[in-house]
C-alpha cells in the first residue's frame, strides 16, 4: 500500500451528468462497488448531490452524482438545474453519460452545450448501457458522440463505452478517470463510501422503494423527510435497534391513496423493501415507521421546498 503522502497520489472530484435515466447512478454504484445512490427507472429520482468515494492505494476518486439536467418546468426543476451548474464548476472532471441504446438527441445536446460553458473542467463522454446495444449500434453511437463534441466545441479527453450492469469496462473507466485527476492527498477517511449524512441516504432508499412499480404521474411528487433517527435506548449493546420515523410527502389526496394502497398493503411493501436496504447499508437492525402526508403543490412553493430540503 502506498502512503497517501507519497508522490503521485491523486485525488479529485468527478461529476456524472446526463439526461434523466442515462445510467449515472448505476454507474456510480458500480464504480464504488456498493449501493450509495438511489437508482430507479423513473427519471428525476436523484435530488441530493450524493458522492460515492472510490478508495485506491494510488488515488481517491470522489463521484458527485447530480440530478439529470433537464429544461425546468417547475421551481423544483430550476433548483435542480442550479445545483447541477454550481457542481460542474467545482469538479475536476465532468463525465457525460449517453446511453448506447438510444440515439443522441436534443436533450443530450442541451447538456453538452451547458457543459461547454464550464471552461476549466476536463470533459469525458461515457457511452452507458452498452449491454443493451448491438455492436453496430454502439459503433454508430461512438461516432455520434464524437460529432456532438465537434459541433458543440467540446474537446473529449476520453470517449469510453461501459456497461455498469455487466461490469464491462468499469475498471477501465475508473483507471481513465483517475488518470485525469490532479495530484493530491486523500480527502476522506478509508472506509467512507459517501459523505451524505445517513439521514439523506435513508430518505433516498425510502424514496426509491416508494417509486418502485408506480405509475408515471407520481415520481416528481414524492419527497421523503426523516423526522427522527436514533438507536433505541433500552437495548443491550450487542442487540442494537435503530428507530427511524419518516414522512412521505405527496401533493394530492389521490396520490396519498395510491401510496398507501388497499388496506395499507402498498405502504407495508415500501416499508419492508426500504428497511432491508437500510439495514444492508448501515449494518444495524431497523424499526421503520412510515407515514404519508400531503403537502399541496410543494414543487412550486419556495417555503415548502425549503422545508423538504431543496
Amino acid at each position: 500500500m502506498t502512503s497517501t503522502n507519497e508522490q503521485g497520489h491523486k485525488s479529485g472530484f468527478v461529476s456524472f451528468v446526463g439526461r434523466p435515466n442515462a445510467g449515472k447512478s448505476t454507474l456510480t454504484n458500480a464504480l464504488v462497488g456498493t449501493k450509495v445512490v438511489i437508482t430507479s427507472d423513473k427519471p428525476q429520482t436523484t435530488r441530493t448531490v450524493v458522492r460515492g468515494i472510490v478508495h485506491r492505494p494510488d488515488a481517491q476518486l470522489i463521484l458527485v452524482d447530480t440530478p439529470g439536467l433537464h429544461r425546468p418546468r417547475t421551481l423544483l426543476g430550476e433548483r435542480l438545474n442550479d445545483l447541477v451548474k454550481t457542481t460542474l464548476g467545482e469538479v475536476d472532471v465532468v463525465a457525460v453519460c449517453l446511453p448506447a441504446n438510444e440515439k443522441v438527441g436534443p436533450g443530450d445536446r442541451f447538456i453538452v452545450n451547458e457543459m461547454a460553458k464550464v471552461k476549466r473542467t476536463t470533459k469525458v463522454a461515457v457511452a452507458t448501457k452498452t449491454d443493451l446495444a448491438t455492436p453496430e449500434q454502439l459503433g454508430q453511437h461512438l461516432l455520434d458522440i464524437q460529432r456532438l463534441g465537434e459541433e458543440t466545441g467540446t474537446d473529449w479527453a476520453e470517449i469510453v463505452p461501459v456497461s455498469a450492469k455487466s461490469g464491462d469496462q468499469v475498471a477501465l473507466l475508473q483507471d481513465l478517470l483517475v488518470g485525469l485527476l490532479p495530484e493530491g492527498p486523500q480527502l476522506y477517511p478509508d472506509g467512507d463510501l459517501s459523505d451524505a449524512p445517513e439521514e439523506i441516504l435513508v430518505a433516498e432508499l425510502i424514496r426509491e422503494a416508494a417509486l418502485e412499480g408506480l405509475r408515471d404521474e407520481l415520481p416528481h411528487s414524492v419527497a421523503v423527510v426523516v423526522e427522527e433517527m436514533g438507536l433505541r435506548e433500552d437495548r443491550p449493546a450487542d442487540k442494537p435497534l435503530l428507530d427511524i420515523h419518516a414522512n412521505l410527502y405527496v401533493e394530492r389526496d389521490s396520490q396519498k391513496g395510491i401510496m398507501i394502497g388497499p388496506k395499507g398493503t402498498r405502504l407495508k411493501t415500501i416499508g419492508t423493501t426500504a428497511r432491508k436496504q437500510i439495514e444492508a447499508l448501515l449494518g444495524t437492525p431497523v424499526y421503520l415507521d412510515l407515514h404519508v402526508k400531503i403537502a399541496k403543490d410543494w414543487q412550486r412553493d419556495p417555503r415548502q421546498l425549503r422545508k423538504l430540503g431543496f
